[in-house]
């Protein structure tokens, strides 16, 4: 993420968490690098509060979740207002500083996309309305995501005679980017506890139980009782992707956590469906930013970024 106008503020000050930042309207971009090892740094949310790594990673502690949690690039970490975490830095060196970005965004804005969401897709599988759990959220985000992220930087930091209005529309399209995948987890969640509670969390069930498989819209569709229309559209409403896109994700994210247990780039690519190793190297790269094998040291620590 380069930037000229962050660069020249780059210059550290300090050596942990040395903080840049620019405001934009109802929001806030701060850079931060850490130069030296360092553990349990605090970071406190006054706002919702956006994190994603840019550069190296972290070890993240918080009350939601008994064990830590590695954060690294191509991760999103959203902490709500009131909420606080802890922060390890194992590898953050003056040669390869450990970088994150923050974008802090108000509680008002965040409500008012949220309800202007449930105007226009009401969720119709389960409970909830769109709304941002007060839970900590970690997850890997997409590539698209990640690009939003530079152009955010580069709205935010040049001089530019539209900035207020990019850095507005930008942080807009972040929020719902968030909004969208946390539902689509919930949709996930709760069609694991309740697969026929609607024609949509069945076939989310079945598409989740049956990654491996080759994907059958016709099948799909009877298991929905919809047209293969509707099935499509209800896909792109509420999960905002095609089914195509879903499974592959999902089976994607699948490999990720299996490549944490340390099972075989090989063995995880054809237990899920892929035909060869390069196809599934060039999609996990794609998704992940990194080959299977460099997600595995970094995960493992034993690649510095």
């Amino acid at each position: 993420m380069r930037s000229a106008a962050l660069s020249k503020r780059r210059k550290p000050r300090q050596l942990v968490e040395n903080r840049v930042c620019f405001a934009g309207p109802e929001a806030e971009l701060s850079v931060y690098d850490t130069y030296y090892a360092a553990s349990r740094v605090g970071l406190d949310a006054d706002q919702l509060l956006y994190c994603g790594m840019i550069q190296g990673r972290k070890i993240m502690h918080d009350l939601h979740h008994p064990t830590e949690q590695l954060f690294l690039p191509h991760e999103s970490f959203v902490m709500a207002p009131g909420e606080h975490v802890e922060i390890d830095f194992p590898d953050a060196t003056t040669q390869s500083p450990t970088t994150c970005l923050t974008i802090e965004i108000s509680k008002e804005r965040v409500t008012k996309i949220s309800d202007r969401l449930s105007d226009i897709h009401p969720i119709e599988a389960g409970p909830e309305a769109w709304q941002f759990d007060s839970n900590i959220l970690h997850t890997h985000h997409t590539t698209a995501t990640q690009h939003l992220l530079a152009r955010l930087v580069s709205f935010f930091t040049e001089d530019h005679p539209d900035r207020d209005v990019l850095v507005d529309l930008g942080v807009s399209e972040l929020v719902i980017r968030m909004l969208r995948h946390q539902e689509r987890e919930f949709l996930l969640n709760y069609c694991r506890n309740a697969p026929d509670s609607s024609g949509l969390t069945a076939a989310l069930h079945h598409l989740e139980q049956h990654l491996a498989e080759p994907l059958d819209i016709e099948q799909l569709s009877r298991i929905a009782c919809m047209s293969r229309s509707r099935l499509y559209a209800e896909f792109k409403s509420q999960l905002d992707c095609s089914p195509c896109e879903l499974q592959q994700q999902l089976r994607l994210k699948e490999a990720a956590r299996r490549l944490d247990r340390g099972e075989t780039v090989t063995r995880v690519c054809y237990d899920l469906g892929f035909t060869n190793t390069s196809h599934f190297s060039r999609r996990f790269r794609s998704f992940f930013g990194c080959a299977p094998r460099d997600y595995q040291k970094r995960r493992t620590g034993k690649e510095s970024n």
